[in-house]
């Protein structure tokens, strides 16, 4: 593909190919970030937007089908895949952001293995002996806030499940350590007028509630 470097493609692939795991119909935005760096914008099902920055030569904002680019990744295809613009209706985090927090990779991958095992748990057996529909578990704790940063100012900062799913379920975070082996890194907590992220080695993950602020000052 001639218009990628050939040293991100890896990068690329990784990237589709969780995201169409994780939505088979997903969109792609790749928005040119001055030089030669390009970003890859995707919204995953569970209302968070991920982004990856890989070398490009491509002149203009474009979106496409995620697992159309994908196949044309593999087959080395020198064209981007149909192109689907007018689709692409999400609106993207002002800027890079303000990082308020650093946390331990370790920290976010238990997180959210522990997310995981709690549903896992609760569709199987139920909740206090009731059975409980999947999808509203799901939900439930997507919208749970495992993770709470209180900045310098006094301003609340809520991390949803969400985004902390958001950002393992991509890889950004890289391989989880195994016990008894050091965190290896450390992910920011962004901020970016109204919008939260969590940046890791390998990409970056936003939200922003659609109930309001998930930013608040605490007082």
């Amino acid at each position: 593909m001639s218009w990628l470097d050939p040293a991100s493609v890896a990068d690329a692939g990784a990237f589709l190919a969780r995201l169409v795991r994780l939505d088979p119909t997903a969109l792609v935005r790749m928005r040119p970030a001055g030089g030669r760096t390009l970003e890859l914008w995707a919204r995953l099902p569970f209302e968070v937007l991920v982004t990856r920055r890989v070398c490009a030569d491509l002149a203009e904002d474009a979106t496409v089908r995620a697992a159309d680019l994908l196949d044309a990744l593999d087959a080395g295809a020198d064209r981007l895949p149909p192109r689907r613009d007018a689709e692409w209706r999400w609106p993207l985090p002002p800027e890079a952001g303000l990082v308020v927090e650093r946390l331990p990779v370790a920290e976010l991958h238990r997180v959210g293995a522990a997310a995981e095992a709690t549903l896992r748990a609760a569709v199987t057996g139920g909740v206090r002996g009731r059975a409980v529909g999947e999808r509203v578990l799901r939900d439930a704790l997507l919208d749970h806030v495992p993770v709470v940063v209180i900045t310098d100012d006094g301003t609340r900062v809520d991390v949803p499940q969400r985004l902390v799913q958001g950002v393992v379920r991509m890889g950004f975070l890289g391989a989880a350590p195994a016990p008894g082996e050091p965190a290896g890194g450390a992910v920011e907590v962004r901020l970016a007028r109204g919008w939260v992220g969590l940046a890791g080695a390998f990409g970056t993950g936003w939200h922003r509630s659609s109930r309001g602020l998930a930013v608040r000052p605490t007082g």
